[in-house]
């Protein structure tokens, strides 16, 4: 096989119910420009299995099992340093293609950009309904020169706390500061965003992406991550004006009840999230006291709640009341 344009790198762990499902979406697109490098950070069910039966019916797939599992940001990482191509898209392990998405992808990268975002839609977790025709809200391609970064942050951002819809240019990651952004969940964030890129950036507006909701691997994890982690990491560069950061999130998001009631619909506050965040916090008395009872309150009566609010409003509603349908995988 000559050496590939584009490398779709995949870091799984644990998904022998999807990945089936997810390499069965993208192989019919691959070709002599395209590898797909599947990175397993040492999973436990039969994930090998299913990844190496793949394998050995197209050699396009190169399969690369772990010793230990180094997490979202090292496993991701390390899939760039194995990659071949001279751009890698890093796609995730439980989510589709559809057709046509490659050869859009590989007709971006031959113009010279850094970097491509391609859009998505979301769907619930069996794909059967619709919750969001576009993660990003754009009827037509945009492109940001170097200079442009501070509107691709406010454009894209959010959508860019998922990273499959990232293609990156392997040279550019490779020489960036990585190490820094392991364990935020958001490598990519970090390194795309730690400084200008030396050529253009283009976002497809097509949502190429199916984006499975609520199959997360993460969800105990989500309150330290959307309170704590992905503000920090945002806030933390220091070439974005704070108009921009203020468009993707609050610097302590946790300060707002909303988001507390958002995160316990959802599982992910809870009387043990009070007791390790809040607990020993010097804040005012009455907001500790109406964050424990958001912590305690019964999570099926909001979740009832939520569900209400979704009918009336509609199904596309979810988008605009979770903030962040695109999760990180792992």
């Amino acid at each position: 096989m000559t050496k590939p344009r584009l490398s779709i790198c995949i870091a799984t762990y644990n998904r022998a119910g999807y990945i089936g499902e997810t390499l069965d979406s993208i192989i019919p697109q691959l070709d002599d420009d395209v590898e797909l490098l599947v990175v397993d950070g040492a999973s436990t069910d039969n994930t090998e299995d299913i990844v190496r039966k793949f394998a050995q019916k197209e050699s396009r797939i190169r399969y690369v099992r772990l010793s230990a599992k180094g997490g979202v940001d090292l496993d991701y990482d390390k899939s760039v340093e194995l990659a071949r191509g001279e751009f890698c898209w890093f796609f995730t392990d439980d989510d589709l293609l559809k057709p046509g998405a490659v050869a859009a992808v590989k007709g971006a990268i031959k113009k010279g950009y850094d970097l491509v975002v391609v859009n998505a839609e979301v769907r619930d977790r069996e794909l059967s309904v619709i919750l969001g025709r576009r993660r990003i809200v754009m009827q037509d391609n945009k492109e940001y020169a170097p200079n442009g970064m501070e509107q691709l942050f406010i454009d894209a951002l959010d959508y860019l706390s998922f990273i499959g819809g990232v293609v990156i240019r392997r040279s550019i990651w490779l020489s960036r500061e990585r190490a820094p952004y392991f364990g935020t969940e958001f490598v990519h964030v970090g390194v795309i965003f730690q400084k200008p890129l030396t050529a253009s950036a283009l976002i497809i507006a097509e949502p190429y992406i199916i984006i499975r909701f609520g199959n997360a691997q993460w969800t105990p994890l989500s309150f330290d991550i959307w309170m704590f982690k992905w503000p920090k990491l945002v806030w933390s560069f220091n070439h974005i004006s704070k108009e921009a950061k203020l468009s993707v999130t609050r610097r302590e998001p946790w300060r707002n009840f909303k988001p507390l009631i958002l995160q316990r619909s959802l599982g992910g506050y809870n009387i043990q999230s009070y007791r390790q965040f809040f607990s020993t916090m010097r804040v005012f008395i009455l907001w500790k006291f109406c964050a424990w009872l958001i912590a305690c309150f019964p999570r099926n009566i909001i979740v009832r709640f939520h569900y209400l609010y979704s009918r009336i409003k509609g199904p596309e509603s979810r988008a605009s009341f979770d903030n962040h349908f695109a999760e990180p995988r792992k």
